[in-house]
């Protein structure tokens, strides 16, 4: 991704955050959700460490990184789900490993010791990814939640949860 750089997602980009999320959505092998949330939820949703997007050397958005965490409890103040999108245009030019480089410092950095997602096994592209990023594929979620929308509405799908753990 030689003309690209990472910096931290602000209120103005969520026009094109919602755009490339709305990419994803329309795959159907991105998430469960049918439609992007607004702002508002985003925001009050994810956690200000790791928030990031990459962008172009004309400054127009590749894609997006972001983290909630797991459980309101503080036995898991150290653990969070993340999600990482990239605009179909940049897919394979290396955005996605420069999101989640930079994210996975970011969140070392804010002391989160456990990163995790769940993917679904259609999504190849992504587990390559955190494959190659250090993360391990912990185990398979059968038939965990039915699509409402999308070429897969109606049936049941698996995903695969993946983690990753702070060495230090």
């Amino acid at each position: 991704m030689s003309d690209s750089r990472v910096r931290a997602l602000r209120p103005e980009d969520w026009p094109a955050v919602e755009s490339i999320y709305r990419e994803g959505i329309a795959t159907g092998n991105a998430t469960f959700e049918a439609e992007p949330p607004s702002w508002e939820t985003f925001d009050a949703g994810k956690l200000e460490a790791g928030r990031l997007v990459a962008v172009g050397a004309d400054d127009a958005i590749l894609g997006w990184i972001a983290a909630s965490p797991v459980s309101t409890r503080e036995a898991y103040r150290g653990v969070i789900e993340h999600s990482v999108y990239v605009s179909a245009h940049a897919r394979g030019q290396g955005a996605g490993t420069a999101l989640l480089g930079e994210f996975l410092r970011a969140v070392d950095a804010a002391d989160f010791w456990t990163v995790q997602s769940s993917i679904f096994p259609e999504n190849l592209a992504s587990l390559a990814l955190h494959d190659r990023m250090g993360f391990r594929r912990i185990g398979h979620r059968e038939r965990i939640a039915r699509m409402t929308y999308g070429p897969w509405a109606g049936q049941w799908r698996d995903t695969v949860l993946v983690e990753r753990r702070r060495t230090r």
